[in-house]
């Protein structure tokens, strides 16, 4: 089964200093038939303004994934760690037993965006922790590329849990795969442009909920970005 979510069937929240898409319950929005798909609880695409700063705050037991979009991403966290990386990158940290983090632009001039993910882990209480990789425009262009995974495996960034990212950029044309398990799910997103998913059309900031499916197939109609996630249900 294909569930589609259309970019305006998504809660928009404006801020000022930042403009974000929640596609399931967070902070103010809250939907109990909208909590979370599989192990993923949250699915954040983010967009601050030159120079905002997310101020240090608190999770625990959550593996935070976030894919950089556009602009330049800078972390700080309560542990001491720092960095600032570029489009095309991607982090987890672990908020185990707990921790404060901050989400940064780090460019005075110009926006950036980001995509956060939230993945319950597989036990509770594990030790703070961050790691983030730097990936190209040509590592993922016309393929699905696992950036973040369950072993580490091909250089992508260990999540605490059978679950997986990957993102692609396909150029007009372009067709990329994707089998299941049994047992899991996808949820991919458009983030820019337009595909079509097992002959269904999506659009810039569409999504959808992917379940008893043996296998996506995915085919852009134009230049298009897009993220996968893939969870156990």
């Amino acid at each position: 089964m294909i569930e589609v979510r259309r970019d305006h069937e998504i809660y928009h929240k404006e801020g000022g200093w930042f403009s974000a898409r929640w596609h399931f319950s967070f902070d103010e929005y809250h939907d109990p038939d909208n909590m979370g798909f599989g192990t993923m609880r949250v699915f954040n695409d983010d967009r601050l303004i030159p120079g905002a700063v997310w101020p240090l705050h608190p999770h625990r037991d959550v593996e935070g994934l976030t894919y950089v979009v556009e602009g330049t991403f800078k972390h700080a966290d309560s542990l001491g760690n720092d960095g600032v990386i570029p489009a095309g990158s991607v982090q987890r940290m672990t908020l185990g037993a707990g921790a404060y983090h901050s989400e940064q632009n780090a460019s005075q001039t110009e926006p950036m965006r980001f995509i956060q993910v939230w993945i319950m882990p597989r036990q509770r209480g594990l030790p703070p922790s961050v790691e983030q990789r730097v990936f190209t425009r040509e590592d993922r262009t016309d393929r699905l590329l696992r950036v973040i995974g369950p072993d580490g495996a091909d250089g992508s960034v260990l999540v605490h849990q059978d679950a997986a990212m990957y993102v692609s950029r396909l150029e007009a044309g372009g067709t990329v795969e994707h089998e299941f398990r049994d047992g899991f799910g996808g949820y991919p997103y458009v983030i820019e442009g337009g595909i079509e998913l097992n002959g269904e059309r999506l659009a810039t900031g569409d999504a959808a909920r992917v379940r008893g499916e043996p296998a996506i197939r995915i085919t852009a109609r134009e230049t298009s970005e897009l993220l996968l996630m893939e969870v156990q249900l």
